[in-house]
């Protein structure tokens, strides 16, 4: 079996999708190919990759792939592809979808899945993905490709859409929507065969249904526990509590993401909103710089010290995988298109985040029916944008960039179009060669 990695510079997460492959009997024997474009940051997961295969007893192999030139060969032959690309990385291109909006008073948190942030990271990742699905299309068309790359319904939809590729795509919140919010409503004695059901869009999927093991409904219990979060001031996921107060259901996603969703809570003409809610704006910067200097210095002590054993991950990928492989089904939450209406009252183009059940036939979408009117039309307001992005890439049309900006539930509430136009220009000149020419 081969398992090749797209992005594989990003060492942190490499590590763990492929050190749960590894710890996985049916999957340890896989060669895993490497591919980025960075041979610096490529070189440092082949070190710590191939360590730590060694503390696992040294099952298959890997392989390293280096820049474009070679990226065909490390797709040939894959019967699994995971992609964790950032296209543009933190300098220059986050640096660019922070800065330039800030100038004209729009502020972001995160900036990776929705608002204008999250349309240019879409549009210069695309791209880049579509070569990957002409490659894969030629020399390993059977081939599930399992995305983790944001902004993930974009990208993920644009796959499904527009190439003949295998797709699902994977984000980390659904595995700890439930667990998270228990944990601080100091619920923990619910933990335990707990049942739920969570639907909707990657990053604003709700939780539906939380029972206990005696199949009880718990929100009452967790309604009656918010407002005394809510007045703590120190407190940092009051967004998501708020969609209870007003939505009726917790979604998936953190606070910091969720504040940037919407039209309520970064307000210039509401500043105090920001205190209010503890709403970080320029998070995703900081974190980036963090990151990267935490990886130096993990990176120089792994070297000196060793690396550790591996313990499986809550990750999906590894999962997946063992269940196409062994036919052993498992159950994930996986971003899928939504044909035969799995939501109904979401449009068939869009990617939804359902249930999903993986046996050795692949990922079998399960069949949801329809989402809470509010909860849909607070989905709606990012589909929209998430479809004229698509469209936007697809047709390499300017005015789709303009219509998903203008769309765009907190693009729209702080600026007037003939702003929103002006910024979209500057940033697609400031991107330059890491987007396509837009008519």
């Amino acid at each position: 079996m081969k398992i090749t990695f797209m992005g594989a510079g990003s060492t942190v997460f490499a590590r763990n999708v492929i050190g749960d492959c590894m710890c996985s009997e049916a999957l340890r024997d896989s060669t895993f190919a490497l591919y980025d474009i960075d041979g610096d940051r490529l070189n440092e997961s082949h070190v710590i990759l191939e360590a730590m295969r060694q503390t696992k007893g040294g099952y298959g192999k890997i392989e390293c792939y280096l820049g474009v030139e070679n990226r065909k060969e490390a797709l040939r032959g894959a019967d699994f592809v995971v992609n964790a690309i950032q296209v543009g990385g933190y300098d220059p291109c986050t640096i660019i979808d922070f800065e330039i909006p800030k100038k004209y008073g729009l502020r972001q948190t995160i900036a990776d899945t929705l608002g204008i942030g999250g349309i240019m990271r879409a549009l210069r990742t695309i791209p880049v993905m579509a070569d990957f699905a002409k490659d894969m299309e030629e020399v390993c068309p059977d081939a599930l490709f399992l995305n983790y790359t944001n902004p993930m319904a974009m990208l993920s939809g644009y796959m499904q859409r527009h190439t003949g590729v295998k797709t699902v795509g994977l984000c980390h919140s659904v595995q700890v929507c439930s667990e998270g919010l228990l944990k601080e409503l100091g619920m923990e004695d619910k933990l335990e065969g707990r049942k739920e059901l969570i639907a909707g869009i990657n990053h604003m999927a709700w939780l539906l249904e939380i029972k206990d093991k005696n199949g009880a409904d718990l929100y009452p219990e967790i309604k009656s526990r918010v407002a005394a979060k809510m007045a703590d001031p120190d407190y940092k996921n009051k967004v998501r509590l708020d969609y209870i107060n007003h939505f009726g259901y917790y979604c998936t996603e953190s606070s910091e993401h969720n504040a940037e969703y919407n039209m309520f809570y970064i307000k210039s003409k509401y500043p105090e909103l920001i205190d209010r809610y503890n709403i970080p704006l320029d998070e995703y910067p900081r974190r980036c710089v963090n990151q990267i200097e935490s990886w130096k210095k993990e990176y120089a002590e792994l070297l000196e010290n060793g690396v550790k054993d591996h313990e499986r991950s809550h990750e999906y990928a590894s999962r997946i995988m063992e269940a196409c492989v062994t036919g052993v089904p498992y159950q994930i939450g996986g971003n899928v298109l939504n044909t035969g209406h799995l939501i109904t009252n979401l449009p068939e183009n869009a990617c939804v985040e359902v249930p999903c059940l993986v046996n050795g036939y692949g990922v079998q979408p399960c069949r949801v029916g329809s989402l809470p009117v509010q909860c849909a039309a607070m989905n709606m307001t990012n589909i929209n944008v998430q479809l004229l992005t698509i469209e936007a890439a697809h047709t390499l049309k300017r005015e789709h960039i303009y219509q998903a900006a203008m769309l765009d539930p907190h693009t729209g509430s702080e600026l007037d179009i003939d702003t929103i136009k002006k910024m979209v220009d500057e940033l697609i000149d400031a991107h330059g060669d890491y987007l396509p020419k837009y008519h």
